[in-house]
């Protein structure tokens, strides 16, 4: 059993419109719901590749029920959310049929408070005790503290519990300093991190900061990855255009799942790239083409040179 945290959930809705332009009325032309959130989508994605997932975190109000109703649908999910008095916030992405490119807008989600959290970390504390590994994903809802993910990193570790961080801003400079096993940024939240845009550079410094392990999501030019055994790139076999909501989560599934699975990182990395590329062709987020996966998971290029890192 693998556990996604996701504290700050969501129900994802997208929006297909033939031109998305300023100051105007649109017809849209497709409307998709989902349950969301980086750890949700993160489980999602698990459990198509056949794992059994558990997905923790918050819901409350009217979507928070939906979210939990669709969240039920899914195989191989276990809802195991913490209710919350507030409502669950809705994330909107727009999707322009005409150039592909997509605009989201994100709520920022209910405050949740100290008895709530303190409910929430008794939980967790339990669901480590039957986990092979935990994905700690995407931001913190008002009234958490700015070191929760540090913590609940810290309690993973004491557990003896893989754990992957997945955040970004202060959230990821606090929680890294927890020590996770693996974090995952993208070039702008490793930038923000390290203050450095060399990728080779920040992934060092990131890993000198706490993290045993730094996988860089570099968009179109797949990945980098600092492990302790050394420095490895995978990139995708062509570029592709579509909506990249969710592609990161499913990276982070790509990386998880092999980590369970013990398989080596060149075949961790390929799987990776080969999972975020498929989600960017995915018609609705937090989704992959199951058909473009396979035909280019033996496509990434993964190259490497192990080392006393």
């Amino acid at each position: 059993m693998i556990l996604t945290v996701t504290l700050n959930t969501a129900l994802d809705i997208t929006y297909r419109v033939p031109s998305l332009r300023p100051h105007t009325s649109h017809r849209v032309t497709e409307t998709t719901e989902r349950p969301g959130g980086k750890g949700v989508n993160v489980a999602r994605v698990l459990a198509a590749l056949g794992h059994e997932v558990t997905v923790t975190g918050f819901a409350g109000g009217a979507t928070g029920r939906e979210l939990r109703e669709r969240l039920a649908t899914l195989p191989r999910v276990v809802d195991a959310l913490v209710p919350v008095a507030g409502a669950t916030r809705r994330t909107v992405a727009v999707v322009d049929e005409r150039s592909g490119d997509t605009t989201q807008l994100n709520e920022p989600g209910p405050v949740v408070s100290a008895a709530e959290w303190s409910a929430f970390q008794g939980v967790y504390e339990e669901l480590l005790g039957s986990v092979s590994a935990v994905a700690l994903c995407g931001s913190l809802p008002p009234g958490l503290p700015v070191g929760a993910y540090a913590g609940l990193v810290r309690t993973a570790r004491a557990a003896h519990v893989p754990v992957l961080l997945d955040t970004s801003g202060e959230a990821l400079r606090r929680g890294i300093a927890g020590r996770p096993d693996l974090v995952k940024p993208n070039a702008d939240e490793l930038a923000e991190l390290t203050g450095s845009h060399d990728p080779p550079r920040a992934t060092q410094d990131a890993r000198r900061r706490g993290a045993r392990t730094v996988v860089a999501s570099l968009g179109a030019e797949g990945l980098l990855a600092h492990t302790p055994e050394g420095l490895w790139r995978a990139v995708p076999p062509d570029r592709v255009q579509g909506n990249p909501t969710g592609a990161g989560d499913s990276m982070v599934a790509g990386l998880l799942s092999g980590l369970v699975e013990g398989l080596p990182w060149p075949d961790r990395l390929a799987r990776a790239v080969a999972l975020a590329t498929a989600t960017v062709l995915a018609p609705a987020a937090g989704e992959f083409d199951r058909p473009a996966y396979e035909r280019l998971l033996g496509r990434v290029a993964v190259t490497g040179e192990v080392s006393a890192a």
